[in-house]
């Protein structure tokens, strides 16, 4: 069976990417990373990539759309992607990549949709909102990607309890201070 052509796109970390490569290197996944793509030069996914020998491009889209879109496309296509996966992408696809890979993008977003989803729901701020409004769960959702963020139709969702966990600290004078935190969540997992 042929290994299904997996390519990626990150701003940042790419902490998905990561993860999907890993499996791939343990051959828990039959798949194969063929190439990543940052819209930010100093991605730490793009430096994971080059460690990992994915070949990858940096394709800045600030005041360029039109041809980021043109030229992410291009190599989407010339790479043999069958599947695209955004992690922790922050820009919104254009038009050509969209129509070239209709119903093959897919989005890992760190929170439930559509509830934490949004322009500017990304990473710590998904994670911030779940504790400021004290959910008593959160998780994650993959879904497809289309023209507005945090939109398509989910594919997998899971969910994680969160538990709310009470904490004293002292101060030298004396004093307490009331801490509350949330747990089981780690924000370690998510940087």
């Amino acid at each position: 069976m042929d290994k299904l052509a997996i390519a990626f796109l990150a701003s940042n970390n790419g902490t998905s990417f990561r993860t999907v490569n890993e499996a791939i290197r343990a051959n828990t996944m039959n798949a194969a990373a063929v190439v990543l793509v940052s819209n930010r030069a100093s991605s730490a996914a793009l430096a994971y990539a080059e460690a990992n020998g994915i070949p990858s491009f940096h394709i800045p889209t600030k005041d360029r759309e039109a041809d980021a879109d043109k030229q992410l496309r291009d190599i989407l296509i010339a790479y043999g992607a069958e599947i695209v996966v955004l992690s922790g992408y922050l820009k919104k696809l254009g038009p050509l990549t969209l129509a070239a890979f209709d119903g093959r993008i897919l989005n890992v977003h760190p929170g439930l949709l559509p509830k934490y989803g949004g322009l500017g729901m990304y990473g710590r701020r998904v994670h911030q909102a779940v504790l400021d409004n004290r959910e008593t769960e959160t998780g994650a959702t993959i879904h497809l990607v289309d023209g507005e963020y945090d939109h398509g139709r989910t594919v997998a969702t899971t969910t994680v309890q969160i538990i709310l966990t009470i904490t004293y600290f002292r101060w030298n004078d004396g004093s307490w201070l009331r801490n509350a935190i949330f747990s089981p969540i780690s924000y370690a997992a998510y940087q």
